[in-house]
């Protein structure tokens, strides 16, 4: 019995298992005419799986979904082959990679791309958030791969389709060369492994995206026009494209930020991030004293920010990655932010406290919505007309050690 697996012809995570089957000579044949959204739903495609998710693979011993599980069960068929690494330290790092792609690549990638397909709701604020958690994993991707040819050894390996795959869609749909010219060493990554004669042969030709996928309108036809004989006007309107196919309605202009719409402030945000990050001697005399004849009161705002609960900060490592990971999930907040996060102690339990520059008079709410990590924090507005937080403010940014009698464990800039 050859292996069936039910998927889409350009579904990227049908292709996992079709390019694992060309590598280790497996018959895999998809279902012919298979179409989303009908195929899916009926009783039998149930019974293999219940969510009615593809892609699906009948085997022999029974149904298997999940693209990542489908894919290691159509290597493991071949007894001796190398897509599973040669060691067992080889194939844990296989599995390191096929995890990274899945939850830093493709799941950020799919928050981007849902909403502009019109399968989900479009948030500026949340496009913004993964686009940069996308960003932060390209970044930590292309710095392996600026000594790497592949992700494993010294030739392609189930992490390399997996993580190929997963680049795909990101590469055709969303990402021009623009915004990959960032990550060099992913694109001649991505580049060669599409090229690889077994994955060609399944992904064809891929050519870049050069523009980003526009927003799909969501609104669907109430049900009483539905009935309505069309007009004239309607019969000449364009046929609406099936999602995925075709040409994409116009795009919606993307809706402002209510801080950019505030009066223009004296303040060059990204001024005084230069100011700061290129001050490497005199800090006092050119950074501190630059930040206050930038500052503007009416157009920012100085916030202390202090850790609820410092008495769980029993482990350093610990404590410096729950800081480290709320300044990632700030990162939304880069175009309107500065911010200094100390990690106070000697011995613990460490005290984690912050300094905080937002545009606008309040914590912006999309921050407040969007960062969880906000409501962990007790939060206070700088007074500057009092010297003694102006001074505290001072000492925050250089990173004044000892800081209010202890010893720092960490400073961290969100710049």
């Amino acid at each position: 019995m050859a292996l069936v697996l039910h998927a889409g012809k350009t579904n990227k995570n049908g292709f996992k298992a079709l390019i694992v089957a060309q590598y280790n000579g497996v018959e895999v044949k998809l279902v012919p005419d298979f179409e989303m959204g009908v195929s899916n739903k009926t009783p039998e495609f149930v019974k293999m799986n219940p969510l009615g998710k593809v892609p699906v693979l009948e085997t022999p011993d029974g149904p298997i979904f999940e693209s990542n599980a489908i894919a290691r069960y159509v290597a493991r068929l071949k007894a001796d082959t190398t897509l599973c690494g040669s060691s067992v330290i080889e194939y844990g790092h296989i599995e390191q990679w096929i995890d990274f792609a899945s939850l830093e690549i493709d799941s950020n990638m799919v928050t981007w791309y849902r909403p502009r397909m019109g399968r989900a709701p479009y948030l500026p604020p949340v496009e913004e958030a993964a686009i940069a958690a996308l960003k932060r994993a390209l970044g930590a991707l292309n710095t392996y791969l600026a000594s790497n040819t592949y992700l494993v050894g010294h030739s392609v390996t189930l992490a390399d389709i997996i993580m190929t795959c997963n680049l795909f869609m990101g590469f055709t749909k969303l990402m021009t060369k623009s915004f990959t010219s960032d990550f060099p060493h992913v694109e001649r990554y991505f580049w060669t492994l599409v090229n690889q004669p077994n994955i060609k042969r399944i992904l064809g030709e891929v050519k870049q995206a050069e523009s980003v996928l526009p927003i799909q309108s969501t609104k669907q036809t109430p049900k009483d026009e539905v009935k309505k004989e069309p007009t004239k006007e309607a019969a000449k309107e364009k046929p609406k494209a099936v999602v995925g196919e075709g040409d994409d309605e116009t795009p919606k202009p993307k809706p402002k930020n209510p801080l950019d719409l505030l009066p223009p402030s004296k303040m060059i945000l990204d001024e005084w991030k230069r100011l700061y990050s290129n001050t490497k001697t005199n800090f006092r005399e050119i950074a501190i004293k630059g930040f206050w004849e930038m500052y503007d009161p009416e157009g920012y705002s100085l916030w202390f920010c202090d850790y609820k609960y410092n008495d769980e900060n029993t482990v350093s490592f610990v404590t410096l990655n729950k800081v480290g990971g709320f300044l990632q999930r700030m990162d939304l907040a880069r175009k309107y932010a500065f911010g200094k996060m100390l990690v106070i102690g000697s011995e613990a339990p460490f005290k984690v406290k912050g300094l905080w520059l937002f545009r606008g008079q309040e914590i912006p709410q999309f921050v407040v919505d969007e960062c969880y990590d906000m409501e962990l924090y007790e939060w206070r507005k700088v007074e500057i007309s009092d010297e003694a937080q102006k001074e505290r403010v001072n000492q925050m940014i250089e990173d004044k050690e000892p800081f209010e009698g202890e010893a720092l464990l960490d400073a961290k800039c969100f710049k």
